[in-house]
């Protein structure tokens, strides 16, 4: 399996997720690893989310990468489809000042509907940088075939279960959250890419330089 490396040297990353702690289930992984980086700039979207949700992100955002930048709309869970102007206005404001060469989001097939209207309109805002789609586990059984991998150790693995664990008790009564969820996707897709652990996205399009 040939590997398709970033470019050295600075690297801003663009995260956009529709809810408080999408970006730390879908990514917190590779953002781990990008966290090793010399020269990393992190910028992080989040659409909708209450006061306790919010501050739980962000603990989580600043553990990972303490100079990270965050921005959190307040626009109603669940209802984002509805509310796509709002959400198309808060992502073109952060545009106007934010140049990322990668973005990281959610798929634009996902069955949670705020999930996927900001996986189709990010690529709308965001025309010239790498996007990679993010998966999330869910009861609704959603997992599709991933196009691209990002190998994670088992440390690496285990930290964002822990950090997961850590900053959202909110999250804990749900059935879905659970470590061996988490750690178990990171295993399956690690296993399909000949890796401890993996965290897996979908790329629509990428130019390969040659």
């Amino acid at each position: 399996m040939d590997a398709l490396r970033l470019p050295d040297g600075p690297l801003h990353v663009l995260c956009v997720g529709a809810h408080p702690d999408d970006i730390e289930i879908g990514c917190g992984g590779t953002l781990l690893r990008l966290t090793e980086r010399a020269e990393l700039e992190l910028t992080v979207a989040v659409l909708t989310g209450t006061p306790d949700r919010v501050a739980e992100s962000t603990g989580a955002l600043e553990e990972i990468c303490p100079e990270v930048t965050t921005h959190f709309a307040a626009l109603p869970d669940g209802r984002l489809p509805t509310h796509w102007e709002a959400a198309k206005e808060h992502l073109e404001d952060i545009a106007r000042r934010c140049r990322p060469q990668l973005v990281l989001t959610h798929r634009v097939d996902d069955a949670h509907q705020d999930h996927r209207t900001l996986g189709v309109m990010v690529t709308t805002v965001w025309r010239d940088a790498l996007v990679l789609h993010f998966e999330i586990p869910k009861w609704d059984g959603d997992m599709g075939t991933p196009s691209h991998y990002v190998g994670l150790t088992r440390e690496q693995a285990q930290r964002k279960v822990s950090l997961l664990k850590r900053h959202f008790p909110s999250q804990h009564p749900h059935d879905w959250w659970d470590e061996e969820v988490f750690l178990g996707l990171m295993r399956l897709r690690g296993m399909e890419c000949r890796r401890p652990y993996a965290e897996a996205f979908h790329v629509a399009k990428a130019l390969v330089e040659v």
